[in-house]
């Protein structure tokens, strides 16, 4: 459990993490404590509620950091890792983070102390100059498979092989499947692919999930908790009556993992989501995990869900952290599929949702809450709906 001879030494000045200072237990009590009185602050039954499940890791759980370059104070050194609690625009180095294993902190360190030896300058979003953005970092927890993405800008032309050489010296316990570039001239914060440069392997990684194996891009959609990801699939598998026979929406479905992972049997999965390379991400798992009876549609669940002509006897959804679009959820709601499995990391537009799911006669059967980020005031939920 965490105490205060636990803490990382970034606790102080990194905003990754709010409630590191607290014992793991009194973490736990706090989050079932606002996750019920959020439902009950919508009017739902908090009579359903089952129990909050801790993670199978409250350290080094995490398999995907995005980190930012940057600096403390204007011209300083510098700086690589996350934003200090409040302030977004300055970063600090966050080489020794609990939330990452060996690998993420040696790769980063390498990374920090060559981009400083050449003088590289962060890239300022205000004045649109500058050359380094973000180094993405992604592991493979249970095959091992890491992937490092160095996001820069076209501002400076540079070869990145002594870096990739410095990087295959480590010492890791992961082995290093792609080192790539992604040239990123976009305006906003987002990490978007101008162009990506290849200098070793691939531009994605391999994990596992239960008994399924997927295939994730750099910069695509993924449980970044691959343990509490495997607890989280087997609670929602429970709230599942036999799927054989079904037809089951999978909406945002990102790369397919859920509805591959519990409903493999289904009769027939259809899914949806707007990103495209996570529908061809989506299509390959089907096949790598021979999931059978498979469509994959990539757009606008408001719009695509009009295409589907089979009716759904079971709806999954894992919308991003907003929550469904209220267009949507009226979609949704007029298929009048006779359950609805909700997955949400934001207790706050579930418990939203479901109150405006209960006006066209949907009934929260059960819910239950996984701990996928221990040390930050964050849980996943997974809720089970009926049609009165």
């Amino acid at each position: 459990m965490a105490n205060q001879k636990d803490l990382c030494v970034h606790y102080d000045n990194c905003g990754g993490c709010s409630i590191q200072h607290l014992d793991y237990n009194e973490q736990l009590k706090e989050k079932k404590q606002s996750l019920l009185e959020t439902f009950k602050a919508a009017e739902l039954d908090i009579d359903k509620f089952e129990k909050l499940i801790e993670s199978p890791q409250i350290f080094e759980y995490r398999n995907n950091m995005e980190f930012s370059f940057g600096d403390l104070k204007k011209g300083g050194k510098l700086q690589l890792g996350m934003h200090p609690r409040g302030k977004r625009y300055d970063v600090v180095t966050v080489d020794n983070c609990l939330l990452v294993d060996q690998d993420f902190r040696k790769i980063l360190s390498t990374i920090i102390d060559y981009c400083r030896e050449h003088d590289f300058k962060k890239y300022h979003i205000k004045l649109r100059e500058g050359f380094l953005r973000n180094l993405v970092i992604r592991k493979g927890i249970n095959t091992g498979e890491v992937i490092a993405n160095l996001i820069t800008t076209s501002q400076r032309d540079h070869d990145f092989s002594p870096l990739l050489k410095r990087i295959n010296k480590l010492d890791l316990k992961g082995e290093l499947v792609g080192f790539i570039q992604t040239i990123n001239d976009n305006f906003s914060d987002q990490v978007v692919c101008d162009e990506m440069i290849v200098y070793q392997g691939r531009k994605y990684f391999y994990d596992q999930l239960l008994d399924k194996k997927f295939k994730i891009d750099s910069l695509s959609f993924f449980q970044t908790n691959t343990l509490g990801a495997e607890v989280l699939y087997a609670e929602a598998k429970k709230y599942l009556d036999n799927p054989l026979e079904k037809t089951i929406y999978d909406l945002y479905c990102g790369a397919g993992s859920i509805s591959q992972s519990i409903a493999d049997n289904a009769a027939k999965i259809y899914g949806i989501d707007i990103d495209q390379a996570a529908i061809k991400r989506a299509q390959e798992n089907a096949e790598l995990n021979n999931v059978a009876n498979t469509e994959y549609i990539a757009g606008d669940v408001l719009e695509k869900i009009e295409v589907l002509t089979d009716k759904a006897d079971l709806i999954i959804i894992d919308p991003p952290r907003p929550g469904i679009n209220p267009k949507a959820l009226n979609k949704i709601a007029s298929i009048k599929a006779k359950e609805i499995l909700y997955i949400s990391c934001n207790p706050k537009s579930l418990a939203r949702d479901i109150k405006e799911l209960k006006l066209h006669n949907y009934k929260l059967e059960k819910f239950k809450a996984v701990d996928m980020f221990p040390h930050t005031r964050h849980l996943e939920v997974i809720s089970l709906l009926k049609k009165d």
